[in-house]
């Protein structure tokens, strides 16, 4: 079983595996019928202990779902283990204009962080995911986001 220590902030090596590139699973509760739920994402940048910012389309549920409850849960699979990563959420911008498609960008205040995995093991392969479209504009769209992440 995972530790049940609360910490309130990312490690550093949380904050350096946050840096991108990274299959982060991302919990919110749904506006309409007040349910959980969990959508893939993989445009996350931690700023700093307790900051995170994410992008995703603004048609997305993930931002009227932010909007009706700001509570969410980043699971990330990493580092050996399993983190559960409690934070409260904001639409920070509902579309970045320095990106080519409508990504709207939130920002999550880190309020604790749990290792969650099963007692007695570890993980020893990360989730991987390749791109299925052109690698060169993946690539350049990435970068946008990037950036404007940290803006």
């Amino acid at each position: 079983m995972g530790s049940v220590e609360k910490v309130s902030t990312l490690s550093r090596d949380l904050m350096t595996f946050l840096s991108g590139e990274k299959l982060v699973l991302l919990t919110t509760m749904e506006a309409e019928r007040n349910i959980p739920n969990v959508a893939a994402i993989s445009w996350v940048k931690s700023v700093n202990e307790k900051t995170i910012r994410f992008a995703v389309s603004t048609n997305s549920r993930i931002v009227s779902n932010i909007r009706s409850n700001p509570h969410v849960v980043f699971t990330v699979i990493g580092l050996g283990t399993v983190y559960s990563i409690h934070a409260t959420s904001a639409v920070v911008e509902d579309a970045m204009s320095s990106v080519s498609l409508k990504l709207a960008k939130i920002e999550a205040t880190v309020e604790a962080v749990f290792d969650s995995m099963f007692w007695g093991s570890q993980i020893t392969t990360e989730p991987a995911y390749e791109k299925t479209y052109n690698v060169d504009k993946a690539k350049k769209l990435d970068e946008e986001v990037y950036q404007a992440l940290l803006r």
